[in-house]
């Protein structure tokens, strides 16, 4: 509710009466009782104008500030691509199911597995190291870069 001039603004910029204002007669409900049909109806049109100017310039100010947002957000996001050959590991979905016979100490990740083909969208088509290959594709934000260890097969 927007304050102007001391009253409360309710709808269509209209200001509010109060029920003392009706019994006491003020000034602002005299005023209005002389107002022919024409002239309120005149008066109206020019706040659903300006109403509907406001609405535009809030519809702006939100386009605004969602993009800024937006270009906050995408400051620290960092995309992901991997090529043809690449090991990546693959994320345990759903995200939370563990292995009962491990409980908490279930792993997160899957593999390594090579990617053997890049699809549009950030899919991935993949497939073990000893050649068993995946029946469909994998979106690329539940896949991480496989970095091998120097420790294993030492």
């Amino acid at each position: 509710m927007a304050r102007a001039s001391g009253r409360s603004t309710v709808v269509y910029g209209q200001e509010a009466v109060v029920p003392w204002e009706i019994n006491i007669g003020s000034r602002r409900v005299a005023l209005q009782n002389k107002i022919s049909a024409d002239e309120y109806s005149s008066l109206m049109n020019i706040n659903t104008e300006d109403l509907m100017e406001l609405r535009l310039w809030a519809h702006e100010k939100i386009k605004e500030n969602k993009a800024k947002v937006s270009r906050a957000y995408n400051k620290k996001v960092k995309p992901k691509s991997f090529q043809v050959g690449d090991l990546v590991w693959e994320l345990v979905l759903p995200i939370g199911s563990k292995d009962p016979v491990y409980g908490k100490w279930s792993p997160n990740w899957h593999g390594p597995y090579r990617i053997i083909k890049a699809a549009p969208g950030n899919s991935y088509r993949m497939e073990t190291l000893e050649g068993v290959r995946f029946s469909r594709n994998v979106n690329g934000k539940y896949l991480k870069k496989y970095y091998p260890s120097l420790w294993v097969g030492s």
